[in-house]
């Protein structure tokens, strides 16, 4: 066990960078060769936009969290916090129950942030993009991202994962955001089948509908099980995925998806009719 928590923290930057790039590069190609849709803006302008907020949450995380998820981790095991770190079970099993765990852990948060006003008006800096692509699946929000990272520091903590288990679910995460996001075409007769097992591009692409009701459905990032046990699972959009509208009634202007905008978008934009609980109210 030692040996393994001392190699994940030795390689752990270089493991996320590498399976980060590796998985950006091959999902880029796909979608180049085999595009869903046709982008509806530029990339270039986007694509700035969208990594320059990687880079920016990046040294945001850096900067405000010197333990992050893996180092939580680490710290719970030597401490003996967290339910897993009190049981006897087998190691195997206890990184299973981890990933599958946290992923449920990140599915809740996700529908809390649709749920909430005031975390909407974060996570719908996500939702602005007007175009659905792969660097979609990294277009967050500084805020939401260190929400996000008190609630999964938390969740360690009370859970107690193995270290291991933390790294399989960070790189799992970060790759499949990729992945879902992508504008590639995958056979519906192989989407169907991946579906069953992880978070397809054509069932992620229904999140991301100018829609509400299809907006407020298809919560999953890795998982796909989860949106089915809790009926949040919408098959496809009305529209089709070619003739479904991306993004936001209430954000339409090419011009505003600039880094500086994005960053300001919270603060300026309006909710619209997006949030669960206050749907069809449209006064924000």
């Amino acid at each position: 066990m030692k040996n393994m928590n001392d190699f994940v923290m030795s390689h752990e930057s270089a493991i996320r960078l590498g399976v980060f790039l590796g998985i950006f590069i091959l999902v880029a190609l796909a979608e180049m060769l085999a595009p869903r849709r046709a982008l509806s803006t530029a990339k270039g302008m986007r694509w700035l936009g969208n990594l320059g907020i990687v880079f920016v949450n990046t040294m945001t995380v850096r900067a405000l969290f010197p333990v992050a998820a893996v180092g939580m981790a680490l710290l719970a095991d030597e401490r003996g916090w967290g339910l897993l770190n009190n049981v006897e079970i087998p190691y195997w099993l206890a990184v299973v129950i981890a990933v599958v765990v946290l992923d449920f852990i990140i599915y809740l948060q996700h529908v809390m942030f649709h749920a909430v006003p005031a975390l909407w008006r974060l996570h719908m800096m996500h939702h602005a993009d007007l175009d659905f692509d792969v660097t979609t699946g990294a277009r967050f929000h500084p805020v939401e991202i260190i929400i996000s990272m008190l609630i999964k520091l938390a969740a360690i903590s009370v859970l107690g994962p193995s270290v291991l288990a933390v790294l399989i679910f960070e790189v799992l995460l970060n790759a499949t955001a990729m992945f879902n996001h992508s504008n590639w075409r995958i056979p519906v007769a192989v989407d169907k089948v991946l579906r069953l097992f992880v978070v397809t591009p054509d069932m992620h692409r229904v999140h991301h509908s100018v829609i509400a009701r299809e907006t407020n459905s298809n919560f999953g990032f890795n998982l796909p099980w989860w949106d089915r046990l809790f009926g949040t699972y919408r098959a496809q959009p009305e529209q089709g995925h070619e003739g479904m509208t991306i993004g936001l009634t209430q954000f339409r202007d090419p011009k505003r998806l600039t880094l500086p905008w994005m960053l300001a978008l919270p603060f300026v934009g309006k909710t619209g009719e997006y949030p669960i609980n206050r749907r069809g109210d449209g006064k924000e």
